[in-house]
């Protein structure tokens, strides 16, 4: 309705100008030929001039000069009256075809708005019907390729990104409740068969608190992880200055002991690089690199680490030995529980959180993930920071 009484009105504004305009120039042009033209014809009358002129005016020959001024001022009384009566006349039609016009522009414009909003309603039925278990569903479109085909192949693109998003979330429910459950289960396994032994001692049930302790710590780094992997996908809301060649110094020193243990030579050179964020989700993300680099390695191989600048942010490489993995694998890795070679693995390979928390950190900075296969075996993972501001 509103669009239609725009249109109406718009065309109502715009018919009125033209006709006003249209009445100027006539009144304009009118005037002057019935005044001039009489004007004229009267002088020549008036001063002897050829016959033709009487003929022209209409005026009989054999009158006086006062007879013919008389002639011709009635003449033109007439001329002038019936001008007006014409223009009179002009705007009174004028004004009933532009009555008309619009009446018509207004069903026009009802019908051509129906038609403009007819793909914004389809739009707006379509999406009171999709709900969380029908995201698979799509507006698809047809017709020229103007704003509201655009609007619609937006809205459509909306639609598949939340129904990936869904679609994660509910594997990664799915994947949490897995990891979560089988050190539950392992807790009542113990519990239950240390109750059912009713000679059991005292070292049988330490034993079995050790156990029940040992789930119980498998728990908490698993419900750690999914904390933080939830604040970083949360963002941040604020940002504080930090070094990250500290950061990794010291994610540095604490590893080497594993390193020695598992017969991996740990070795960094790190410059120093200046960021802006959360320092400890950095901490976390440094941690979670050089952890997976000397878990996911070969026997005797190596670990390198780096920190420097680019074009004013820092940048963080991790390389490091181990098998070889295939570049369609590297986005998989990147998902969370998510290992290589297998969805799943045993305890020693990691909760298969690691990656997906360093994706999310880098994601909440800002910052530039690249991971790359390297072809003689290992990863190439590269952070870039945006320069701190």
């Amino acid at each position: 309705m509103r669009l239609t009484l725009f249109y109406g009105a718009l065309f109502l504004l715009s018919g009125a100008c033209l006709l006003a305009v249209t009445y100027a120039l006539v009144v304009h042009s009118t005037s002057a030929v019935v005044l001039d033209g009489q004007d004229g014809h009267l002088i020549g009358a008036a001063d002897g001039a050829p016959d033709d002129g009487h003929h022209l005016l209409g005026i009989p020959e054999g009158l006086t000069a006062d007879q013919v001024q008389a002639q011709a001022d009635h003449m033109r009384t007439r001329a002038v009256r019936q001008h007006e009566a014409e223009l009179r006349s002009l705007l009174t039609q004028s004004a009933i075809a532009l009555a008309i016009m619009s009446v018509v522009s207004i069903v026009l414009g009802w019908i051509v708005a129906g038609r403009v909003l007819r793909p914004l309603r389809t739009i707006t039925r379509s999406a009171r019907q999709i709900s969380a278990t029908s995201l698979h569903a799509r507006l698809a479109l047809t017709g020229p390729d103007d704003e509201l085909k655009e609007l619609g192949d937006t809205f459509d693109e909306l639609l598949g990104r939340l129904e990936a998003s869904f679609t994660a979330q509910r594997q990664f429910i799915a994947n949490a409740s897995h990891e979560l459950r089988s050190p539950l289960a392992r807790q009542r396994t113990v519990v239950q068969v240390a109750l059912s032994d009713p000679g059991a001692h005292a070292d049988q049930l330490r034993l079995v608190c050790e156990r029940v302790l040992s789930a119980n710590a498998q728990q908490e780094r698993l419900i750690e992880a999914l904390l933080t992997l939830a604040r970083s996908e949360a963002g941040l809301d604020h940002y504080e200055p930090f070094d990250l060649a500290d950061i990794t110094d010291h994610t540095i020193h604490t590893h080497r002991p594993e390193a020695d243990r598992r017969g991996i030579r740990l070795d960094a050179t790190l410059d120093s690089s200046p960021a802006a964020g959360a320092p400890r989700l950095v901490e976390r993300l440094v941690t979670n690199l050089v952890d997976n680099a000397l878990r996911h390695n070969a026997p005797s191989g190596t670990v390198h680490v780096t920190t420097s600048l680019s074009n004013g942010g820092a940048v963080l490489t991790v390389v490091n030995t181990g098998p070889v993995i295939p570049e369609s694998e590297i986005d998989r890795l990147f998902q969370p529980f998510q290992r290589a070679g297998t969805a799943r693995a045993s305890r020693d390979s990691g909760l298969g959180l690691g990656l997906s928390i360093v994706k999310a950190i880098a994601t909440a900075h800002g910052a530039r993930l690249d991971a790359q296969p390297r072809p003689e075996g290992g990863m190439r993972t590269t952070v870039t920071f945006p320069p701190p501001t």
